[in-house]
Parts: C-alpha cells; structure tokens; sequence
C-alpha cells in the first residue's frame, strides 16, 4: 500500500473493523488481520487485469479522456486507447445495469443482498470536506 506504515496499520484496522457492522454480521462475514496483505499487482495476473479495468474506470472520472498533449489538437493514442477501454468495460456493466451512470453509486434495488451477489458494484466516493458547484447542475 502506497502510504505510510501508520496509514496502512489504520487502513488494515478499518478492514478488520467492518466484520463488526450490521451487514456482515447478518453475512457472517469475517475478517482476520493476518489475512490482510499486500502484494505486488504485477505479480499476480488477475490483479492486472483488475488494475487495467480500475484505472480505465478512473481514467474516465478524472476526465483525463479528453487530455490533449500541449500544442496539439489531438489526443494521444494511449488517451484513445484507455477510453475505448472504458467504453467497452461501460457495455458490459450496462449489460448488468441498464441505464448505468459512471458518476453515481449503483443502488440494491430494494434488496441489502445485492451488495454481494451483483456481478458489478459501482461507488462514488465523495471526500467530507466536498462541496457541489450548484451552477453547473443540469436544469431539470
């Protein structure tokens, strides 16, 4: 993890602490400190391919698809090539949420089960101190 021991030994804390919510207790999740590790993605196949898809996914929230090279009028071919990426991770998701929309949180449908038996889970996370420009809202 990318941060400082202390940083990490609190992120690894939280971890162990959501066994103690409401839903994963109702799970019957649980979650042992020496079972949390890192490990080095490039090492491991399927977390590549897990950082391909998460950054593509972020690529696109950041709007870094439309990032031009100084002095160009084109964008760069990585820049293409990540947001076709992203485009053809956006059809499958809409395959398993119609309508989906990169900027919000998928819902449970009704359903608190949902968080662990849907396929694809999408979060917005919003930092405390966020504040939203109401002039650039869309009018209804």
């Amino acid at each position: 993890m990318p941060d400082t021991q202390e940083k990490n030994a609190q992120f690894k804390a939280y971890l162990v602490s959501l066994q103690n919510t409401v839903h994963f207790r109702r799970a019957r999740i649980k979650i042992k400190p020496d079972q949390i590790a890192e490990i080095d993605s490039h090492q491991h196949d399927i977390l590549q391919c897990l950082d391909v898809v998460l950054g593509a996914m972020q690529f696109r929230l950041n709007d870094q698809h439309k990032v031009k090279p100084q002095n160009s009028v084109r964008r760069g071919s990585r820049t293409i090539a990540k947001e076709k990426l992203y485009k053809h991770i956006r059809q499958h998701i809409c395959q398993m949420h119609p309508n989906f929309n990169i900027g919000i949180t998928t819902g449970r449908q009704g359903d608190w089960a949902n968080v662990w038996q849907q396929p694809y889970r999408h979060w917005l996370f919003v930092p405390t101190d966020y504040q939203r420009d109401e002039s650039k809202k869309k009018p209804k």
